[in-house]
């Protein structure tokens, strides 16, 4: 299966493909660990919001097979 029939391509502004390609060299350990702790909290975020989003759809299948 093609990646395009799921989602369209990624803008050119994505903020996760320039995030990507940030360069991490100027950053100090104090800065990386601080990055590291930022995704993680969006990472679970992310995670938290897909998964009501699901919730609420199997929550509207149920009520539209009744």
């Amino acid at each position: 299966m093609d990646t395009d029939d799921i989602a369209p391509p990624p803008k050119a502004g994505d903020p996760t493909i320039l995030l990507a390609r940030q360069d991490l060299d100027p950053l100090s350990v104090a800065e990386l660990t601080a990055r590291i702790v930022a995704l993680d909290a969006e990472i679970e975020r992310t995670r938290n919001h897909m998964s009501r989003a699901v919730n609420h759809r199997a929550s509207a299948d149920d009520l539209f097979r009744r």
